[in-house]
């Protein structure tokens, strides 16, 4: 089936009947929600039924916002290849964090749990460490 078809047929189908976009991406974050929750308990049958539920939302929430599938999709594809070189400079007193080679920050380090700290923000935003 294609995706506009298929969103205009749960359009059609929906149990609540809404335009407002807020109301929309509640009644999807509630649904995301739920299914985190009995991933939580170790719930997979439900977490699966109430993600799937998520994905009418989802639909729901692009029709109320106009939001056209194939332009999404291709406009996230096009988003995830673009791959940015994020590197964290390690450097005796200091951090330097560069994007796709330029210099977007730095600060100094003052101690040892300065610098785990700085390790730890390079991991959680995906950054290449080095060390001078």
């Amino acid at each position: 089936m294609d995706i506009r078809t298929a969103i205009e047929n749960i359009w059609e189908n929906r149990k609540y009947t809404t335009h407002d976009p807020k109301t929309a991406v509640s009644h999807l974050n509630e649904e995301v929600a739920e299914s985190l929750k009995a991933l939580m308990k170790g719930d997979i049958d439900k977490a699966k039924r109430e993600l799937q539920d998520a994905m009418s939302c989802l639909f729901i929430a692009m029709k109320v916002l106009n939001v056209d599938p194939i332009d999404a999709v291709n406009s996230q594809i096009k988003q995830m290849q673009k791959r940015n070189e994020k590197i964290m400079i390690f450097k005796n007193d200091k951090v330097e964090i560069y994007v796709n080679g330029i210099l977007k920050g730095g600060w100094s380090i003052w101690s040892e749990d300065d610098v785990k700290d700085a390790e730890k923000l390079a991991k959680e935003f995906g950054c290449e460490i080095k060390y001078e």
